[in-house]
């Protein structure tokens, strides 16, 4: 089974002088042009199945910018234009997209709303909705195990055992997933940026994990054993908010992340 994802970049407005559908003056940069203040998007399409013998493509590329201009575009500027939901858009440029490519499965779509917001949605979930919101926080932490002697400590986290301990600015990205509500969303984002803020950043930011975070006192805050700290204490606050939480993902740095689900 192949997979093959493809971006489309544009700015959701109608300009008659640039239809969705003409020739892009700028496909990496996104068409229609983005010329004034307006949002910016970026739509990525994901298709599954088997290569074309002659072609040795799973699909040719152009057919997906087509039908992503053509069908979905159009969609996402319309809701811009009423403000309807991201989830709902999301869901509505699915059921538009599906049919679009016989012979092949529709996996997923998502919607880049930012660099830190995007709404998407699964084929195998469907009709549940995903959105996702990065946040940041920065800490320090000492990788050390009392059960191990200090050269052991020393062989297993090299630098990271030392003993003054050593600092990153973490990134979190905080997966949601459910059923869109009637009001059009899966969660109020005000209220959902105030839950992990509350619950996480103002918790572990510039903080001492091993010494100041009594859930690291006998566990090592390893970028696996934050992440997996971070979802279990956001999980009843986000279902308390009416959604489920799907997946916490933490960068220590830009090589390396953890993401952790239950």
């Amino acid at each position: 089974m192949f997979r093959l994802t493809r971006e489309v970049r544009f700015a959701a407005v109608e300009d008659p002088d640039q239809p969705f559908d003409g020739t892009p003056s700028n496909s990496y940069a996104g068409f229609p042009t983005l010329r004034a203040f307006a949002p910016w998007l970026a739509l990525q399409v994901t298709v599954a199945g088997d290569l074309e013998q002659a072609s040795g493509y799973l699909v040719n590329i152009k057919q997906i910018d087509n039908a992503a201009r053509k069908l979905a575009m159009p969609i996402v500027a319309r809701s811009v234009r009423s403000n309807t939901s991201p989830e709902r858009a999301i869901t509505n440029v699915f059921d538009r997209l599906k049919e679009s490519w016989p012979g092949l499965t529709l996996e997923q779509v998502a919607l880049r709303l930012s660099p830190f917001q995007t709404v998407s949605i699964c084929a195998r979930e469907y009709p549940m909705v995903q959105l996702s919101q990065k946040f940041e926080f920065s800490a320090t932490h000492r990788l050390h195990n009392p059960t191990l002697n200090e050269a052991d400590n020393r062989q297993t986290y090299g630098k990271c055992n030392n003993p003054h301990g050593h600092g990153h600015n973490y990134e979190l990205q905080v997966k949601l997933s459910g059923k869109v509500s009637d009001s059009g969303t899966l969660i109020d984002m005000p209220a959902f940026e105030r839950i992990v803020a509350t619950t996480v950043i103002e918790k572990f930011d510039h903080r001492n994990l091993n010494i100041e975070l009594p859930e690291f006192r006998q566990l090592i805050p390893t970028v696996e054993n934050i992440a997996m700290t971070i979802y279990r204490l956001l999980k009843p606050a986000i279902e308390t908010a009416g959604t489920q939480l799907a997946s916490v993902t933490v960068w220590e740095t830009p090589k390396t992340w953890c993401e952790y689900s239950e």
